[in-house]
């Protein structure tokens, strides 16, 4: 697991949002285990405290269940999931908007703009 961390935002909340990408994008299934604590302190070399507080952050989300000598795991919860998804859609638009408003477009152009760069990042990976 690799996350490369930013100063703005605190490391146990890019930690929380590395695993909520993973599971958008399918690379963390439902009911998938995910590695321990210390595991995961020592692969991102991050505080084991940081790793405990982005833990308990997601299992008050719901996102991951941790039962006693069990392994923690992606929850199989598919309402949950699927806001997961929901959530970071949400979240880019939101932040998007809040670039792109102080321009003051008309939204068919930014329509047009967005749907250009679709286009030209489809060609640029069929190129590759």
């Amino acid at each position: 697991m690799n996350i490369s961390f930013n100063t703005r935002d605190p490391v146990y909340l890019q930690v929380v949002r590395h695993f909520k990408l993973s599971i958008a994008k399918g690379i963390l299934t439902a009911g998938e285990e995910i590695p321990s604590r210390r595991e995961l302190a020592s692969q991102l070399k991050i505080n084991p405290n940081t790793v405990q507080r982005a833990y308990r952050e997601m299992e008050e989300q719901k996102l991951i269940k941790t039962e006693r000598n069990v392994p923690s795991k992606v929850t199989t919860d598919a309402h949950i999931l699927q806001g997961v998804r929901e959530e970071l859609l949400h979240e880019s638009i939101s932040n998007f908007l809040d670039e792109v408003e102080p321009l003051q477009l008309p939204l068919d152009e930014i329509v047009s703009r967005i749907q250009l760069q679709i286009h030209r990042k489809g060609e640029s990976a069929s190129d590759d």
